[in-house]
């Protein structure tokens, strides 16, 4: 077998230790995996060897997303973790440059602590979701999230993880991550409140023309109705669905689609078979013309889904307004009595255990 299929073939026994003064491939790039270091990735049922948590990543999403024959059959090396991220992705390493660090992080030692703002949660298994797979990063101390406020405290260590592979990780679970800024998350809040209003009023308006089509069939279905007619009122009920299928509920078959594909049930999975199925059973009656429509209740159930969110969206945006608020009342300096006595200002930052 030639060298470079040495290094990429799987193995049929267990991953073997390391010899003394012999330096192991990395199971995804194929590059030199630097001494000490010890990131490792189950790969067709054994631990293999990984270079940096860039491949280590890459190599779990491939696993997750059922694509492990990827590493079976292939015949070269593959392109290093930094190469298969994204341009955007990769700009969030400009978060490890210590000049911008200095704004939002706080250190001791090689400890770093941040807060940061999480977009694109929908509902509490999303918070699960995300701190699961956080904590799961080798070199993470904590992360915890406030659902109300959508931010999200994190602690790291700095010599076994940057904070740019955690916010990777993050973005590869279909959200985004960025440090918090208050202007910046307002407009985050704002941005999302316009949108969520949109689709309430897509769907809002689309249910009450349905409905008005449905009423017509119902009684038709009581006092009869020409056969053309009922098959106009449904090819119109079905068209007035269209934008409540393919915009205002997007949204769940997205979130649906996202934890499908990292083997995870969420909230939005049911919601989306039952969408999905009502609706595709209402075409194929409307189609053959035989059987019974749900496009009513199909648009109906969308729209008052999208308000119930709404509603809970505001009271989450009015809590985290109201949190904010009470920050802004703690003093940024304080009145510190020194060691000849005196008193002096200094910001509360500085204070310590003891001050006086």
């Amino acid at each position: 077998m030639a060298e470079s299929e040495a290094i990429f073939a799987p193995s049929s026994g267990k991953q073997l230790a390391q010899p003394a003064g012999i330096s192991l491939n990395c199971f995804h790039c194929g590059l030199p995996v630097p001494a000490g270091t010890k990131y490792q990735a189950k790969v067709l049922g054994e631990d293999r060897p990984m270079c940096c948590q860039g491949c280590k990543a890459v190599a779990e999403a491939i696993v997750e997303g059922g694509m492990e024959d990827f590493y079976r059959y292939r015949t070269e090396s593959s392109p290093q973790g930094h190469e298969l991220v994204p341009r955007e992705l990769e700009s969030l390493r400009l978060y490890d440059r210590e000049a911008l660090q200095k704004s939002f992080v706080t250190r001791d030692g090689d400890k770093r602590e941040a807060a940061l703002i999480l977009e694109g949660m929908t509902c509490p298994a999303c918070v699960w979701l995300n701190e699961r797979h956080v904590r799961a990063l080798n070199g993470v101390i904590a992360f915890n999230i406030n659902y109300s406020t959508q931010r999200a405290l994190v602690q790291w260590d700095s010599a076994q993880i940057q904070l740019s592979d955690i916010l990777q990780a993050i973005t590869a679970l279909g959200y985004s991550a960025h440090p918090f800024d208050a202007g910046r998350q307002e407009a985050s809040a704002k941005r999302e409140r316009t949108v969520a209003l949109r689709r309430v009023g897509v769907a809002g308006l689309s249910m009450m023309q349905v409905m008005m089509l449905a009423i017509a069939l119902y009684s038709g279905d009581f006092h009869g109705m020409d056969e053309d007619l009922r098959n106009y009122l449904r090819w119109a009920s079905l068209l007035l669905t269209l934008p409540v299928m393919f915009y205002s509920a997007s949204g769940f078959f997205i979130s649906a689609w996202r934890e499908l594909k990292i083997k995870r049930l969420g909230m939005d999975l049911p919601i989306s078979l039952t969408l999905g199925l009502s609706f595709i059973a209402s075409v194929w009656a409307t189609v053959t013309q035989s059987g019974e429509v749900y496009f009513d209740t199909v648009t109906m159930f969308v729209f008052l889904l999208l308000t119930g969110r709404y509603l809970e969206m505001v009271a989450r945006h009015k809590a985290s307004a109201a949190a904010d608020a009470l920050v802004k009342l703690l003093p940024t300096i304080a009145a510190r009595i020194n060691e000849h006595g005196e008193e002096e200002m200094v910001p509360v930052i500085e204070l310590c255990s003891g001050d006086r």
